[in-house]
């Protein structure tokens, strides 16, 4: 079995949510909430969890319309995606993002999470839900395989 360590991202204007899988690809857990402060900034960051984690690849959520088409924000994530695949050298792939807030909003409401507490940690969360769609989708695919 080939363990790898993959790292999910909910990317907005003001803060980018981590998540990280664990080694068998199985589990996402949200890990932190970076503060935007410019791209070196962020991507020091991202480059710290790289090497303390051992990330080997990178989902990045990706905004769409709920039709499907692209967003206003679709353009700046996917430069996002290839500044980070540029400065940190690992592969990038886009997850699609749509509801994925909703979805965080949602257990957190069920874990009787304070509002307080939930703005500092919603974009983990929806990082964790992006990475775990992604995770989720990569076992299926593998069983189909085999």
């Amino acid at each position: 079995m080939i363990l790898i360590r993959i790292a999910g991202l909910d990317v907005g204007d003001k803060t980018i949510g981590v998540a990280l899988s664990d080694e068998l690809g199985w589990t996402a857990q949200g890990l932190e909430v970076i503060r935007r402060k410019g791209w070196d900034h962020d991507m020091t960051r991202l480059a710290e969890i790289m090497r303390q984690y051992g990330v080997e690849r990178w989902v990045v959520g990706l905004p769409r319309n709920m039709n499907g088409t692209d967003s206003p924000r679709t353009a700046i994530t996917r430069d996002f995606m290839q500044i980070l695949s540029e400065r940190l050298g690992l592969p990038v792939e886009s997850w699609d993002e749509r509801m994925t807030t909703m979805v965080a909003e949602k257990v957190l409401l069920q874990a009787d999470v304070s509002r307080a507490k939930r703005k500092l940690v919603i974009d983990k969360v929806a990082a964790a839900v992006i990475l775990q769609g992604y995770l989720d989708a990569q076992s299926i695919r593998r069983k189909s395989e085999s």
